[in-house]
């Protein structure tokens, strides 16, 4: 089994409801580059505490296997969001990695709350998901502890009443904020949100190629089915590598100086593209 990516580097985050914890294990080691364990939409308001208990006392067992750890609280606009917190606060004291993936994201404060209770060092992974998160989101970015953004789209329409075709034509000005937020801000990568037809695996590949067009380097999945789809459409082709390994090879035989691959001119901006496609490449060698 190959090490696991770093949270910086997850192509894949499965979420896994929190209150079913006969899950858990299944979906740490289902392939995915990350697992969020999920204390909110997934968890019905009676269930929360349970859920809670289910998360935290599961967590050192599932740390062992190596895979990379979310934890989705809920909103600490509500209680149950605190005490989240607080629960995860004790695995952290024990030097254990946990990231936070914040829902309903809309203030810098409600990322400084994450770290006042969890340490400093602890990933955050924002989720921008209404009209207010949009507004706030260039404050969010710039918040220390923000590791990735996440689009949560789902939300982000059932909040502004926006009505989407099948494209999801109308989210574009939201993916491209992020974008832009994510590279003024040196984050890693965006996450884009989840598609909700399981079995629909074209819709998965045109939707995971699209979060890749706004420069996105992960997607949310709700199903272990998805992971893999995910990952081959976020890997470049055959034909796109080949193409980027010449491009460095040709550049540096000529040592900065012009060069021409198939007939066009390689420069700078060329040859940093073809860097980060063969970044890709590394990325989804599994």
């Amino acid at each position: 089994m190959k090490p696991p990516f770093p949270l910086a580097q997850a192509r894949s985050f499965l979420f896994v409801p929190g209150n079913r914890p006969e899950r858990f294990e299944k979906a740490a080691r289902s392939g995915a580059d990350a697992v969020v364990l999920d204390l909110e939409d997934a968890v019905p308001t009676g269930d929360k505490d349970a859920a809670r208990q289910a998360v935290t006392e599961a967590l050192p067992g599932l740390a062992a296997v190596g895979t990379p750890l979310v934890v989705r609280i809920n909103a600490l606009t509500h209680e149950s969001g605190r005490a989240d917190l607080r629960a995860l606060a004790a695995f952290a004291a024990q030097g254990m990695s946990v990231g936070v993936m914040l829902p309903k994201a809309e203030t810098v404060a409600q990322v400084q709350a994450v770290l006042a209770t969890m340490g400093p060092s602890v990933p955050v992974l924002p989720l921008i998901e209404s009209a207010a998160g949009w507004q706030a989101l260039s404050a969010i970015a710039t918040a220390p502890g923000v590791l990735r953004l996440v689009v949560g789209h789902i939300d982000f329409m059932a909040d502004t009443g926006l009505q989407c075709g099948e494209d999801e034509a109308e989210l574009a000005p939201l993916r491209f904020a992020v974008a832009m937020a994510t590279r003024l801000n040196a984050l890693a990568p965006a996450v884009d949100g989840v598609t909700v037809a399981i079995h629909d695996d074209a819709r998965l590949r045109l939707d995971t190629q699209r979060a890749l067009r706004f420069g996105f380097g992960a997607k949310l999945c709700i199903h272990p089915r998805q992971v893999t789809v995910v990952h081959e459409a976020l890997a470049p082709s055959a034909e796109e590598a080949d193409w980027a390994r010449r491009v460095l090879a040709a550049d540096a035989q000529a040592g900065g100086a012009a060069v021409q691959v198939d007939g066009r001119m390689v420069d700078l901006p060329v040859v940093l593209q073809a860097r980060r496609l063969l970044a890709r490449v590394r990325d989804t060698a599994n």
